[in-house]
């Protein structure tokens, strides 16, 4: 490659030294597009899952930096005044060595989470995470150097991938996408239960996303779709839970929202009791 392009500059001039830059660059720019391109063309032919595109993303972020350190090191070892330069620096490198080794930590110890994320797949792109209530949402795009999360606000979460690597992820979406919902409903002490059970569970079925989890021996012994049941009797409540099944976990929040308000206008229709505040017993 040297005798192919170093011999037409004048690599002793400052003009000279730029327009090789520039040429170097702007084939390495062409070889790494072209090699994303090939990648990509493959993968059109190749049958994926729905998240399966986690490791091409990577592949195509470090093809970028690969063949961006290669170009930077190409131009370094044929340009004589950086190849001198570089002799004199690496002669005596031992403590910028360490220097170096020491500020680089952080982002080998990025690199390298990111390669074991990507080999054992404890979130892909696409997949719904949570690693607390204010980190969650969409794996949007998995860098050398962090991973790209998309939250429910449209907002973006930059995480380094050593620290996401690390941290309890909660995956909704990683082997199967149906979860199981839960639906907390407040009624009164005196409300008929059994009214009120069947009202969220005529309700719930009645929800788009919602999807009948039984086994066909459940179906034959005349189950319930939805499960309700009495958690808990409190001073100035009772607490019920349904737990409705979904297949659609992104959708969880607005169907839970969805099957309150419907089952409140059914409480309200339908005379069921609801709380009355432990400050206003007190009164009574």
């Amino acid at each position: 490659m040297k005798d192919l392009f170093t011999y037409q500059f004048d690599l002793d001039s400052f003009i000279g030294i730029i327009a090789y830059i520039i040429l170097v660059v702007f084939i390495a720019w062409l070889i790494s597009r072209g090699i994303r391109y090939i990648i990509l063309q493959i993968i059109k032919y190749r049958k994926r899952d729905r998240f399966g595109g986690t490791s091409i993303q990577f592949l195509r972020n470090s093809i970028k930096f690969i063949i961006g350190v290669l170009g930077i090191m190409y131009i370094i070892m044929t340009v004589p005044l950086f190849r001198n330069k570089a002799s004199f620096i690496f002669s005596g490198a031992g403590i910028l060595a360490a220097i170096i080794g020491f500020a680089a930590q952080a982002a080998l110890s990025n690199l390298i989470a990111g390669a074991f994320i990507v080999i054992f797949r404890p979130f892909r792109v696409g997949d719904y995470i949570k690693l607390d209530e204010q980190r969650m949402g969409i794996v949007e795009d998995i860098t050398l150097r962090h991973t790209v999360i998309n939250n429910f606000e449209n907002k973006r979460l930059i995480i380094p991938n050593s620290v996401i690597s690390t941290d309890s992820v909660l995956n909704h979406t990683i082997e199967d996408s149906n979860i199981l919902s839960f639906n907390n409903f407040k009624i009164g002490l005196k409300a008929d239960i059994d009214l009120a059970r069947k009202i969220i569970q005529e309700e719930a079925i009645k929800q788009p996303n919602v999807i009948d989890n039984r086994t066909p021996a459940q179906v034959l012994t005349s189950s319930n779709q939805v499960d309700v049941r009495v958690i808990d009797v409190h001073p100035d409540h009772i607490h019920m839970r349904a737990y409705v099944w979904l297949n659609e976990p992104f959708l969880e929040f607005k169907t839970k929202c969805a099957l309150k308000e419907s089952v409140h206008k059914r409480f309200l229709s339908e005379g069921v009791h609801l709380p009355i505040p432990i400050n206003k017993i007190l009164k009574l």
